[in-house]
């Protein structure tokens, strides 16, 4: 009888903690982020990049599932010597961004669509240096949005923000502050038009979070960031002493998206 009712107990109990850890990853749905940045020099490495990205990858992560990626050029890179090319993807789980090499190789339209890129020459490559950087989503922002801009796709700036802080410490206190503090739906209501809120968990710059806002142009750019300055909320946030200190360095990249990118 004891023997059958300690079984019954653990039985029960086997259940709660399954339903428990289920819950808690339904409820936790954040998503992950890949940005990779491609580091170029001249228009022959710009054509490659821009036809492979095209015809074969955006496609071929399409297919795989992926959609809403993002594909975004400085408005800097007419003139810069580092000239980039930044590709946002948005990913469920960490095993999807481990595994995607792997599907993508099975993939046979993939495969032929980027032998200009994938079977360049040692001295003819694509790029001179790629990045990745992988980011988590806040929690109080778990998912991505395409935001519904109006203007001229060529005119639309979209603005990655990068905010480094001195410590592990200073940057749990700056996400707070994105989070518990209210820097979020003070973005919102003053219609930043958030694509996306990110922890750096892999990256050449750490501790570190990113930010993707977007615009109808320059102009609007300009405009959006006078009225967050001269907001109340955000002088009453900003000024509060447990948030300060908490960035040592930070670094805005105004963008226009590729005529390929899904934003």
């Amino acid at each position: 009888m004891k023997k059958s009712i300690l079984l019954l107990l653990s039985f029960v109990l086997s259940i709660l903690f399954f339903t428990t850890a289920t819950a808690q990853h339904t409820k936790d749905n954040r998503e992950f982020y890949e940005i990779k940045l491609y580091h170029f020099t001249t228009a022959a490495q710009e054509e490659v990049l821009d036809k492979y990205l095209s015809e074969s990858y955006i496609p071929a992560l399409h297919k795989a599932g992926i959609k809403n990626i993002g594909a975004f050029k400085p408005l800097s890179n007419d003139t810069a010597a580092d000239k980039r090319l930044y590709v946002l993807l948005p990913l469920t789980s960490l095993e999807q961004l481990l595994t995607l090499p792997q599907k993508l190789q099975k993939n046979a339209d993939y495969v032929n669509a980027s032998k200009d890129y994938s079977d360049a020459a040692y001295n003819a490559a694509p790029y001179t240096r790629m990045e990745s950087i992988v980011l988590r989503a806040f929690h109080l922002a778990p998912r991505s949005a395409v935001p519904e801009l109006k203007s001229n796709k060529a005119e639309r700036v979209y603005e990655l923000r990068s905010y480094e802080s001195p410590t592990e410490k200073l940057y749990r206190n700056k996400v707070h502050m994105f989070n518990e503090g209210g820097e979020i739906p003070l973005f919102k209501r003053l219609r930043f038009n958030a694509v996306f809120y990110g922890e750096v968990i892999a990256g050449s710059r750490m501790p570190n979070l990113m930010y993707m806002t977007s615009f109808e142009n320059i102009a609007d750019r300009e405009a959006h960031w006078k009225t967050f300055r001269d907001d109340a909320e955000w002088k009453q946030l900003s000024a509060k002493p447990e948030y300060k200190n908490n960035v040592s360095r930070n670094e805005s990249i105004l963008t226009h998206p590729t005529a390929y990118s899904d934003y």
